[in-house]
């Protein structure tokens, strides 16, 4: 689970430099939703296991 993070975490931090140097307001908001996307994708990891679940 955690190499999934750490995958996630860096392609957030490629797209966050990506974005900074954006200049298109397309590339900004094609860059801004794949971060919304690994930003769902870690608050999903993030959440603890359900008591019930094994």
């Amino acid at each position: 689970m955690s190499t999934v993070i750490e995958n996630l975490l860096s392609r957030k931090q490629k797209l966050v430099e990506q974005l900074e140097k954006a200049r298109s307001v397309e590339d900004r908001d094609r860059l801004e939703n794949q971060l919304e996307q690994i930003n769902t994708a870690l608050d999903f990891l993030d959440r603890p296991a359900p008591k019930d679940a094994r």
